[in-house]
């Protein structure tokens, strides 16, 4: 969410893809809820803060829970891309569940990808876990942009994030300190770098976005006539 409202600050035409389906919280990080109206057959996503939104999340009833087998989620996944009137994006973020699951199958097996970012947290247990997340996209033959450390700090540690993009090959695009701030924003829709945009964690977020746009400027370059989404 504050990627994207950060590139959005900058000038961006951006857009998130809320593409975890069994836990879609998007919505809430957005300050949004309802049904998306529908024109020419297709759901207008929501806007907030300069960001275009769509999530399963807006078509299921509050706390119902999803219980899909691959091919249903498949599918749920290849509609939001297919079925949503987005507009002319710089950028689609595709927010993805934890792990190596059949969302980031289905998402690869549905659109050209730019890249993935890996996000873990300092400790062991993420940072492993992480690995495999990379190696999952390697697989997939998608590039990875880079790795960001969340939740870093006295509780869950620091340098992880730096030792996991060392061991998967990739650039370390930065640290996000473990803030209340974040955690308050998230749950009432109020991305830190618009509540507290002079806070110490706002201005961590909008030069990690410069960083991946710049990432994607370069990777772009090349002659391809594909729509790029990350």
């Amino acid at each position: 969410t504050n990627l994207a409202v950060s590139l959005a600050l900058d000038g961006a035409k951006a857009g998130v893809l809320d593409a975890d389906i069994y836990g879609p919280n998007i919505p809430m990080m957005f300050g949004l809820e309802g049904q998306p109206r529908i024109e020419q057959e297709k759901m207008v996503p929501f806007e907030a803060f300069g960001v275009e939104v769509i999530s399963m999340g807006f078509l299921m009833p509050e706390g119902e829970a999803v219980v899909w087998r691959g091919p249903m989620l498949h599918k749920a996944i290849q509609q939001l891309f297919t079925d949503v009137l987005w507009g002319e994006l710089d950028y689609l973020i595709v927010d993805l569940p934890p792990g190596t699951g059949d969302a980031q199958l289905s998402l690869a097996q549905s659109v050209p990808l730019t890249g993935g970012i890996i996000v873990t947290s300092p400790q062991a247990v993420s940072v492993s876990d992480a690995r495999r997340g990379a190696t999952a996209f390697q697989r997939l033959e998608v590039p990875i942009l880079g790795l960001i450390e969340n939740m870093s700090g006295e509780i869950f540690g620091t340098g992880g994030g730096e030792e996991a993009a060392r061991l998967i090959g990739t650039e370390f695009l930065g640290s996000i300190e473990l803030d209340p701030q974040i955690r308050i924003g998230g749950d009432h829709g109020k991305p830190v770098v618009i509540e507290y945009p002079e806070s110490e964690t706002a201005k961590a977020f909008r030069p990690l976005a410069q960083k991946i746009a710049a990432r994607i400027s370069v990777m772009t370059m090349a002659p391809d006539p594909e729509l790029r989404i990350i």
